[in-house]
């Protein structure tokens, strides 16, 4: 973990990023010319590192998992809930 800290890059907010509702993705600029990218269910699963998949750079995403939006399925069972 002390490895990880200390190659972040940056802290960036969630709300900061661009989602991508297709690829359930989250996505940044990164200074290389690529983006940082990291899927929604990573997040919901508790992990907070978007890695570049062109350079060795990563970002930490600052976000409450209450935020995020609500998974496909999730919404289909609310929906069905209360129809």
């Amino acid at each position: 973990m002390a490895d990880e800290e200390a190659s972040i890059y940056d802290q960036i907010e969630i709300e900061d990023m661009t989602f991508d509702a297709t690829l359930q993705l989250y996505t940044y600029p990164c200074p290389c010319g690529d983006r940082f990218e990291i899927l929604l269910d990573d997040l919901r699963d508790g992990q907070e590192i978007a890695v570049c998949p062109s350079c060795s750079l990563m970002i930490q995403v600052i976000f409450e998992p209450e935020d995020l939006p609500v998974a496909p399925m999730e919404a289909a069972k609310a929906v069905a809930i209360t129809a």
